[in-house]
């Protein structure tokens, strides 16, 4: 990277805006996929749209790679600069454009943190919010939550993040700005805002976002279902969903996280049960009451050894305290943790987690469990020391292992983490070779000359774009 690239950079964001020292670099060597870690050679904070367009035009001059970052929250390498080159931090783009709540939506800049937009509307008293809430809401970014299309509880009824974006603006890596969609609900043509939501930073860097805003429930009622097996739980959970009841949520956390939220937050879980289930359901009081009472009917009728339900908003408050930061919880059980991504069908999530079990005696790891039962995501957290080679090479083993069954179940790799460079090996396993041809044809038609998020999603042609990544944790599948 020459002198003259930088200096370029540096006139474009400032002294401040641009960090290119070892020491500040480590920061930004990995996300929440702490496996794999390599240094970007620069790390730029863009403050505008037409910033952005100025390192991206840079970098295609220079023919240097580049990708975009939120607030690095993603758990699948997502942001993971793979061959160096220029990391574009966009957690300076962090402003609320606009709030139209009688035409409902938002316009917002990618760094916005996701819990920010929804205490804003909770301050305007308007009524509304934005539905996607992902567990690490608290931290990850709305334009991370648009490159990855994460969930989160509440998706179960509400939808995934694609479900409440309207439209973008795109910096194209090109260079060139696009606008997609727009407030309106269905704009005519091609949608192509579908298409971008999850596309990893592939197809271009997010500087604008229009979200759809959702009027609040008028009432909820959230429980507590606590069960002596897993197997009662997960028998509920087909039981709920059969009865014709669609909750707002429908959690599971094992005996695992229930030890680590109890000593952090001291809600009163039983350290002695096998598992809980989070249950809410939202909507007119006159049929929450209702389902509520089914609900609790289902949970005891599968063997629940108690239904305990939140009577006001401050116990509400603390349950979903207790879920959603179920993972910062498990510092206290190990100093390092992967947290997978499958997904199969609700029916199967007893097979799955007598799976997972056994991975855990074969591979002689400790693997706990929180995640979107209603839908079949799940989430099994193995716990491990990363300075520990051998622990590492277990870990990528049993998380193989893993996946390869969700497939096999009939499910997939991934519900909201995405493919990022972790799940690369997978793709050919989902999908027949002229699907995956397709889908380079499409990534390739907008990022002309690969520079933007290079070797990310999808295997490379004739070798491995994860071989490379992985060279040293040989248990790691190679792509192909």
């Amino acid at each position: 990277m020459t002198d003259d690239f930088l200096s370029q950079l540096r006139r474009v964001v400032g002294e401040d805006g641009l960090l290119t020292q070892a020491s500040e670099l480590m920061v930004y060597e990995c996300d929440g996929y702490v496996i794999e870690k390599n240094k970007p050679d620069v790390v730029t904070f863009p403050t505008s749209t037409e910033q952005v367009v100025a390192i991206v035009r840079l970098c295609n001059e220079y023919r240097v790679p580049f990708v975009p970052r939120g607030a690095g929250t993603s758990l699948a390498g997502g942001c993971f600069p793979v061959g160096g080159g220029v990391m574009i931090s966009l957690t300076r783009m962090k402003r609320i454009i606009e709030v139209n709540v009688r035409d409902r939506y938002a316009i917002v800049e990618p760094g916005l943190v996701n819990l920010h937009l929804t205490n804003h509307l909770k301050q305007t008293g308007t009524g509304h919010h934005y539905a996607p809430d992902p567990s690490s809401q608290g931290a990850c970014t709305i334009g991370g939550n648009f490159a990855t299309n994460s969930g989160g509880p509440h998706t179960l009824k509400y939808g995934v993040t694609v479900n409440h974006v309207l439209g973008a603006e795109m910096v194209m890596p090109d260079g060139s700005v696009v606008e997609i969609g727009g407030p309106c609900e269905d704009s005519p043509g091609y949608d192509l805002t579908g298409l971008f939501v999850g596309n990893e930073g592939t197809f271009g860097v997010c500087t604008k976002i229009i979200v759809r805003l959702t009027r609040d429930p008028a009432a909820h009622r959230t429980m507590l279902g606590i069960f002596d097996s897993v197997a009662d739980a997960t028998q509920t959970i087909s039981n709920i969903i059969g009865a014709g009841i669609i909750p707002a949520a429908l959690e599971l956390m094992d005996q695992g996280i229930i030890e680590a939220v109890e000593a952090a937050f001291h809600f009163g879980f039983p350290l002695d049960a096998a598992a809980v289930l989070l249950i809410e359901v939202d909507g007119l009081e006159v049929a929450v009451g209702d389902e509520a009472r089914q609900i609790i009917e289902l949970c005891q009728q599968a063997g629940a050894r108690e239904v305990r339900t939140a009577n006001t908003p401050k116990e509400r408050q603390l349950l979903w305290k207790c879920r959603k930061q179920a993972f910062g919880a498990i510092g206290r059980l190990s100093p390092s943790f992967c947290t997978q991504d499958g997904v199969v069908p609700r029916t199967k999530l007893p097979d799955i987690l007598k799976f997972i079990q056994e991975m855990e005696t074969k591979h002689g790891l400790r693997i706990v469990n929180v995640f979107h039962a209603g839908d079949g995501n799940i989430h099994p957290i193995l716990l491990f020391d990363e300075r520990d080679a051998d622990q590492v090479y277990r870990v990528l083993q049993a998380s193989d292992e893993i996946l390869n069954k969700c497939i096999d179940l009939g499910g997939s790799v991934t519900g909201e983490h995405g493919i990022g460079i972790e799940k690369i090996s997978f793709m050919s396993r989902l999908f027949a070779p002229n699907d995956l041809e397709v889908m380079a044809r499409v990534r390739d038609t907008f990022n002309v000359g690969g520079l933007c998020s290079p070797l990310k999603m999808l295997p490379t042609a004739g070798a491995c774009g994860t071989e490379e990544i992985h060279r040293g944790h040989p248990g790691r599948r190679a792509a192909v």
